[in-house]
């Protein structure tokens, strides 16, 4: 298998129509360019991605099973029936990308934009997720049992149905969380983003 060319941004070249295979494990791979492309069914298992960029790409069963992904940018790509059990996200840009019945779950993301990321039912149970942005990501009806969720901004995020029962939302902005719609149950907060939730569920705050 050939090795991952590089496409230019915003460019559709005819080969990049087709789904690519591609040898992800030949190495550290560093500074690749994607756009339009298709990978179906690729085994990205433990592959070590660094710096590059995946524009308007459809990822479909793709296994992104301990994979170490740094600084990559996925930028309104659609990842469509792909594992990233235990894969490790750091300082990566996933804005305006969409999760399709993905297993998301043991996922490590560090830091990172997930701006208006689709990810409606997804499943982030035992997820870890710190310093990253989530503005008006679509976390509707996810579930996020025992994920560690701490300084993560939720702000205008959409996450009525969600389910963090037990989780860690320390340092969190939670704005977006109405206490009626999300279920909270055991979760865990510090006193400063109470009035948050208060507010988000219609109560008065007084002295």
């Amino acid at each position: 298998m050939s090795r991952p060319r590089k496409a230019t941004p915003g460019k559709s070249p005819a080969l990049d129509r087709q789904p690519l295979e591609v040898d992800w494990l030949a190495g550290p791979l560093r500074d690749l360019e994607h756009a339009d492309a298709r990978f179906e069914h690729a085994d990205l298992t433990e592959a070590d991605i660094a710096a590059s960029t995946f524009i308007r790409c459809t990822f479909v069963a793709v296994r992104f099973n301990c994979a170490q992904l740094t600084e990559c940018t996925f930028a309104d790509c659609t990842f469509m029936g792909c594992n990233f059990f235990d894969t490790q996200l750091s300082d990566c840009t996933l804005a305006g990308s969409t999760f399709d019945r993905c297993t998301l779950s043991g996922t490590v993301i560090t830091g990172g934009d997930w701006t208006e990321v689709s990810m409606p039912r997804a499943d982030l149970s035992l997820a870890e997720c710190t310093n990253a942005r989530f503005h008006r990501a679509d976390l509707s009806a996810a579930n996020c049992q025992g994920a560690i969720l701490t300084n993560v901004d939720f702000a205008g995020a959409t996450v009525a149905d969600a389910d963090f029962t037990g989780a860690d939302l320390r340092g969190s902005v939670l704005t977006a969380f109405d206490p009626r719609t999300v279920t909270l149950r055991d979760a865990i907060i510090t006193a400063d983003q109470a009035p948050d939730l208060a507010i988000a569920a219609g109560l008065q705050i007084r002295l």
